[in-house]
């Protein structure tokens, strides 16, 4: 596919207590799921940190952020100077439930849009959208006019918002699954349980 694939590493874990993307659920770390599923259809995988010592044993290009400190936009801006492709699929770190036939629909998408967000029920999810590398400097200016709200971004573009309606056509997406976030200790235990449930890719 003509587009990357970028890997938000996460911040603090403050609400987790520990890096969640080091959580393990069915033997392989949260970000090692995320980063074989995508690796089905991306050829170029971008991973943001800036504790690349932690994520060696990936293998996979990693950058850290320009704006240390900076929250998602830091590593949305990071990942797109980084990346080769015009076309960025972006996704946290925090999502063990990824779907990567999802991120192909959504990259198709993009066309002429500077963005395509999926929203579901009536949430928007940033943290799974597809950017044009074109935006990355419209994100500094939002990050340098330390306006850091995702909503502060998406308001200067051009972006296509999906809702659940537009995906129902794909009847294999299964859209509460791939939007579980997995922030408290908690959900950690509800993504193993639904992980032990089914040792298939998604």
């Amino acid at each position: 596919m003509k587009a990357a694939a970028i890997i938000l590493s996460g911040g603090k874990s403050s609400r987790m207590g520990t890096n969640k993307a080091l959580l393990k659920i069915n033997e392989k770390t949260n970000i090692e799921r995320i980063a074989d599923t995508l690796k089905m259809s991306f050829n170029d995988i971008i991973l943001v940190t800036n504790h690349p010592e932690q994520y060696q044993f990936l293998g996979l290009k990693m950058v850290a952020d320009y704006y240390p400190g900076k929250g998602p936009l830091a590593g949305v801006h990071a990942g797109l100077l980084s990346s080769h492709y015009d076309t960025n699929f972006i996704v946290a770190c925090d999502m063990p439930f990824v779907s990567v036939e999802l991120a192909e629909v959504l990259v198709q998408n993009c066309g002429v849009y500077d963005a395509v967000i999926p929203v579901i029920n009536g949430v928007q999810h940033p943290l799974f959208a597809v950017f044009q590398k074109r935006v990355a400097d419209e994100v500094a200016q939002r990050i340098e006019a330390d306006r850091l709200r995702m909503k502060h971004l998406l308001d200067h573009l051009n972006v296509l918002y999906v809702t659940e309606k537009d995906l129902q056509v794909y009847s294999s997406i299964d859209l509460d699954r791939i939007f579980f976030n997995m922030n408290h200790p908690n959900e950690y235990e509800d993504a193993k349980k639904w992980a032990a449930t089914d040792f298939s890719p998604h």
